[in-house]
């Protein structure tokens, strides 16, 4: 069955992105097409990139990165949950996919991103690093307003039509996982991964 890994993609304390991934969750596990895990970036203590060699290379020397490469390679997509800060993704999220290269490689994203014009800035950015590392992102995206979906900016309650954005997104998805995912079986087949 495809995995996907739903990405929280901030650190920072009193951050909401954790409560907008389990939120993502449940509406995700309801589906019963993939299996859907929560990969929270907080819980892998990456520094600033400190490995020495590229990470196209794929010569990882510290255990953080090891850790993380090893749950990233088991995933066939991803769902980015990203707050936009400064007009961008935060420095932990870019930081984190900076880490790794191949792990990352020929599989799908979609987006769910949070803030004052619904982060859309943040996946702008997030769309163009996708493309770098060979990630096939989607069209269809949930962009929630600090204005509309967090009562008083902080709570987040999301309006009933942002499930709706979150199942678009989820349609596009899953059909570029899998096909990707067959893209990936046939390549290790020929022995080309």
């Amino acid at each position: 069955m495809l995995r996907v890994g739903i990405v929280v993609g901030s650190t920072r304390p009193g951050r909401k992105a954790d409560t907008v991934a389990r939120w993502v969750r449940e509406i995700a596990a309801r589906r019963g097409d993939a299996e859907y895990e929560i990969v929270d970036i907080l819980d892998f203590h990456l520094p600033l990139l400190d490995e020495a060699f590229p990470p196209s290379m794929g010569q990882y020397s510290q255990p953080h990165t090891k850790a993380w490469a090893e749950k990233i390679a088991a995933f066939d997509a991803f769902v980015f949950v990203t707050p936009e800060y400064n007009h961008s993704m935060s420095g932990a999220l870019k930081n984190a996919i900076d880490f790794l290269f191949r792990e990352w490689n020929d599989k799908a994203a979609g987006f769910v991103s949070y803030g004052s014009v619904g982060g859309a800035r943040a996946v702008e950015q997030l769309r163009l690093v996708m493309g770098e590392i060979k990630v096939a992102d989607v069209r269809a995206q949930c962009a929630l307003s600090l204005f509309t979906d967090f009562e008083n900016f902080t709570t987040f309650k999301p309006q009933p039509s942002q499930e709706a954005a979150v199942e678009a997104m989820l349609n596009d998805l899953i059909p570029w996982g899998r096909a990707l995912q067959s893209m990936r079986l046939e390549a290790s087949e020929r022995g080309m991964l």
